[in-house]
């Protein structure tokens, strides 16, 4: 690998460690020529299945997309950039693990909501609120009142 301090083509490995839940290697490197020290990340490179929307429509997987309306849905929330973080990651996960070549948008969007219901439960329900096109002040409601509901089952530990 190329340093990018000097351009050197002389760069070695002085460490390797796994990152983001083990799906990339971290190495730290230093160069032959100048000394300076540098970090590079090596993950696979997986095709992602396109999204179906729900007009019928196919568009390319868009890992930002995903990040923008999590963190729309967050903004102004007391959460952790890394939760946030691991929570897209594996969505990420679950959508590989689909093995398909196409996966409906509408899955997506569900498994979103699951991961920010367990992150913050109002960012649960703006985004929720915008998912589902909730039109009146009732479908607020439901979705607040399964909240509470969940939340006060003897089976959850919050």
């Amino acid at each position: 690998m190329r340093c990018p301090y000097c351009q050197a083509q002389d760069t070695r490995v002085i460490d390797s460690r796994l990152a983001r839940e083990g799906d990339q290697v971290r190495r730290r490197r230093e160069c032959g020529q100048c000394g300076e020290r540098f970090t590079t990340f090596e993950s696979a490179e997986l095709l992602m299945p396109r999204m179906v929307k729900q007009d019928g429509t196919r568009e390319p997987f868009d890992e930002d997309k995903l990040r923008t309306g999590m963190l729309r849905s967050l903004e102004k929330r007391p959460v952790d950039t890394e939760r946030v973080e691991a929570a897209i990651h594996r969505i990420i996960r679950n959508i590989r693990a689909q093995g398909e070549r196409e996966v409906p948008s509408r899955n997506v969007g569900e498994w979103v909501m699951e991961e920010l219901r367990e992150l913050d439960k109002v960012a649960f329900v703006r985004f929720a609120s915008v998912y589902r096109s909730f039109e009146d002040v009732s479908a607020f409601r439901e979705v607040i009142e399964g909240l509470e509901d969940s939340s006060s089952s003897p089976s959850s530990s919050s």
